[in-house]
């Protein structure tokens, strides 16, 4: 899930699955909601768009809130047009790599970069995920511009995060490696191993001299980008990100604008709110009746957002 000024976009199942931006029943996740929560918004732009496969991944374009990209589990890029409430251009990748586990859209350049996977053949969460393939793309002319090097038979690529300038891109696999690529020259500049399992989430902190990272096992570990390898800080969600939950959808998570609250997705019915460099581990958030399977901060305001597989959405005052 994702907010743009005051609106945001969720998943929806055909009668089961809740709102999310990847959920665990592949059958049903075929529909996107876009929905506002502000009456100063529009509610003419709030829409419903069937994509026809199980959606995976979702991000807004960055400069505007016109286009809304949308990833699914054959292949498929879809753009949509919230003025013109329709799809503007659909894309399809190699059939080497179908599943598109993540999108992201550069903050400055009119380009994007699809994480997509090959098909996996084992029952592990990383062996299930294939290989990985990283693909610029011409937002301008919605062609492939390069792919990214990540050698030879990559693991999947789960979680991607742009810096603030959209010149460095970092980039996180399921053998717990974090890779940081310059995207001028479209070369990876370094890379460590960070977990010793998958990486479900990854995200640039606030000032960018650290990276986020949130693994399957539940583990988070804030990683300096000025000494490479020093942990500035940790926590272990396990409790919340069990491997039994871990196995129903990919947890994500999310920092508030000031970059001082963590909030990190549950199999539980309430998600667990860190401070960062702090001690205090008591917050969470209201409850839902199922797993928190999304999260995210208004980009400004003190104001949480938790989606459910209850199908409900959640938008609380925290100030």
């Amino acid at each position: 899930m994702f907010w743009e000024r005051r609106r945001s976009a969720t998943l929806e199942g055909n009668g089961g699955s809740g709102p999310s931006k990847r959920l665990d029943d592949k059958s049903k996740e075929k529909k996107v909601r876009i929905w506002t929560y502000d009456s100063s918004t529009p509610s003419s732009r709030n829409a419903t768009i069937y994509c026809g496969a199980k959606i995976m991944s979702l991000d807004w374009e960055c400069k505007s809130d016109r286009l809304l990209l949308i990833g699914t589990a054959d292949g498929g890029i879809k753009a949509w047009n919230v003025d013109a409430k329709r799809v503007v251009c659909d894309l399809s990748t190699s059939e080497e790599f179908p599943s598109i586990l993540d999108i992201k859209c550069s903050p400055v350049q009119p380009i994007f970069v699809t994480a997509a996977a090959s098909k996996g053949h084992g029952s592990s969460y990383a062996d299930s995920m294939g290989f990985a393939s990283l693909t610029v793309w011409n937002m301008k002319t919605w062609k492939a511009m390069t792919v990214l090097p990540l050698g030879k038979d990559p693991p999947a690529i789960t979680s991607l995060s742009f810096n603030h300038n959209g010149k460095i891109l970092a980039a996180a696999a399921t053998d717990g490696m974090i890779h940081m690529f310059d995207m001028s020259a479209c070369l990876q500049i370094t890379g460590w191993p960070a977990h010793d399992s998958a990486i479900s989430s990854i995200l640039f902190g606030p000032d960018e001299t650290s990276i986020f990272s949130l693994g399957v096992d539940g583990k988070v570990f804030e990683w300096s980008l000025q000494n490479q390898g020093q942990i500035l800080w940790s926590r272990n969600c396990s409790w919340f990100c069990d491997p039994e939950s871990s196995k129903n959808c990919r947890h994500e998570m999310a920092l508030d604008a000031n970059g001082r609250r963590l909030l990190v997705t549950s199999g539980s019915v309430r998600a667990p709110i860190y401070q960062v460099r702090g001690h205090a581990n008591g917050l969470r958030t209201l409850p839902h009746s199922a797993a928190i399977t999304t999260v995210d901060w208004h980009p400004t305001l003190s104001i949480s957002l938790t989606g459910s597989a209850d199908n409900s959405v959640r938008v609380t005052s925290l100030s």
